[in-house]
């Protein structure tokens, strides 16, 4: 067993007492570099650096160094940006909010978006021109506004629907924008009674026949089944 050893507490063997790490068959001195501390364990380095300093090739501790806009993280090892800056590269860089938009947090620092009626044009928010019959929608993707019930969008433009007669609004977002009443079907661009052939009733949609039971359809009629 070499100096500054000890048998291990189990199994067989030795290992080198705190403050000390084998080197071959020997322990040797853990040297702590500035501005680190030991941690008297039997495993790891032996030091960590002190609140404020990082690690360098696990031989020296060199401070943190915080830019101007930034803090001292708390593991003491990194730094982050104040609100209202932005990390780039080794800085922080201070968000410049344009008219109509507010500052967001965001992953690498503060960001802004712009206010709800605005859209981002480059770096400004310009208002967003909402159509006659139209309102904003809140979405963040896509088209920010919708057409009012009734009406449907054609050119940027909200025109209303033309309902014809025997048929209702629809506000799906395809189709003609309106549905014929049940007993009636699509003819052209109007609804049409529906004309049932015997032993046929309406199914679920209100728009269509089929037959009854035991019958099955055969050149517009409903004929039994053989």
């Amino acid at each position: 067993m070499p100096e500054n050893a000890s048998a291990k507490s189990y199994g067989d063997g030795w290992e080198c007492n705190v403050g000390y790490r084998a080197i071959d068959e020997t322990c040797a001195a853990i040297v702590v570099p500035e501005n680190a501390y030991e941690t008297n364990r039997t495993y790891g380095s032996g030091w960590e650096c002190h609140h404020g300093f990082r690690k360098v090739d696990e031989t020296a501790c060199v401070a943190v160094v915080v830019p101007d806009g930034g803090f001292l993280d708390p593991s003491g090892e990194r730094w982050r940006c104040l609100r209202g800056f932005l990390k780039v590269d080794d800085a922080c860089q201070e968000v410049v909010v344009p008219e109509n938009a507010y500052l967001v947090d965001g992953t690498y620092g503060s960001a802004w978006v712009c206010e709800r009626g605005f859209e981002q044009v480059d770096d400004s928010c310009s208002a967003i021109a909402v159509p006659v019959n139209g309102y904003l929608n809140g979405s963040r993707y896509g088209q920010p506004w919708s057409c009012e019930r009734g009406f449907f969008e054609q050119d940027g433009l909200c025109e209303a629907v033309d309902i014809p007669e025997f048929a209702y609004f629809d506000g799906a977002s395809y189709g003609e924008g309106w549905k014929c009443q049940r007993g009636y079907e699509v003819s052209g661009e109007g609804c049409e009674a529906i004309n049932m052939p015997a032993n046929a009733h309406l199914d679920r949609s209100g728009n269509r026949w089929e037959c009854n039971r035991n019958f099955q359809k055969s050149k517009g009629l409903c004929v039994l089944r053989n």
